[in-house]
């Protein structure tokens, strides 16, 4: 995937400038908090399931809160958080991401050159600063900081040879893996020194050989099932005569892999 220079940030409503905008991989490094990647689509028309996006960042950030706020609020953290029921934080976060890429969306595009599309990254993070006595409506948006990551990307081609996936198996699978959570931009390092020169994914597994998901990506099989099993339902994979008897394999979420947007998608 090559990569454009140009690269925007958006902290609470302003604008950072280009040289206080890290690359995403560095930014999520450094910044802890809930976050979500999507991409735009057709020469950045569209928005890639945005909607899905949010819903995930909403409640990547309430597990996150609920079991380890420390990934919210840094390391510095050790407290528990309580956030009271009668406040609809949810709804007001949701509407600061909203708001923001509604504002940075038109500027990126305004930069997008010749067959780029944008990788937009949305991060709510703690301001542990700010956690002082009662929570209430008037210091939710003091508590949370948010931010919009934006950089442009130009999308390989698909069905080239040379384009597809090719895969290492290392490590295990991490910690709060229902939550998508920026510490993992760090956590993951280790296991790049472990990657073949050739590969651009890596998986992770356990010590039984299951396979669970990519460090950034889903994993899925498509294999043929025995014949004889009357739960099998035959499908026409080609346009002759033949059928074929298949199944999709992916790990289940209690498993201990991320509810990734595209694994709803297909398993829908």
């Amino acid at each position: 995937m090559s990569t454009s220079p140009s690269t925007f940030l958006f902290k609470n409503g302003i604008i950072l400038p280009a040289a206080d905008t890290p690359p995403i991989s560095t930014f999520l490094a450094t910044h802890p908090g809930a976050y979500t990647t999507t991409r735009t689509h057709d020469n950045g028309r569209i928005l890639l399931f945005y909607d899905r996006h949010l819903k995930r960042l909403s409640n990547s950030l309430k597990i996150l809160l609920n079991s380890n706020p420390s990934l919210v609020f840094g390391p510095q953290f050790s407290s528990k958080f309580f956030m009271p029921p009668s406040l609809d934080w949810d709804f007001v976060l949701r509407n600061r991401v909203r708001e923001e890429v509604r504002v940075l969306l038109p500027v990126a595009l305004s930069e997008r050159g010749f067959g780029e599309e944008l990788a937009v990254s949305a991060l709510i993070g703690g301001n542990v600063g700010e956690l002082r006595g009662r929570i209430d409506s008037e210091v939710i948006d003091r508590i949370f900081d948010v931010y919009v990551h934006i950089g442009m990307y130009v999308p390989p081609a698909f069905g080239v040879a040379g384009n597809g996936a090719r895969l290492a198996i290392v490590g295990n699978r991490r910690d709060f893996a229902e939550a998508k959570y920026s510490d993992w931009a760090r956590l993951r390092k280790p296991l790049e020194k472990l990657r073949p020169p050739s590969a651009t994914e890596l998986l992770l597994s356990d010590d039984d050989g299951r396979i669970f998901e990519g460090t950034i990506t889903n994993f899925f099989v498509v294999c043929s099932k025995v014949r004889g099993n009357s739960e099998i339902k035959e499908e026409k994979l080609h346009d002759d005569d033949s059928f074929h008897s298949y199944e999709l394999q992916t790990a289940s979420v209690n498993a201990g892999v991320l509810p990734g947007i595209i694994r709803q998608l297909v398993l829908e």
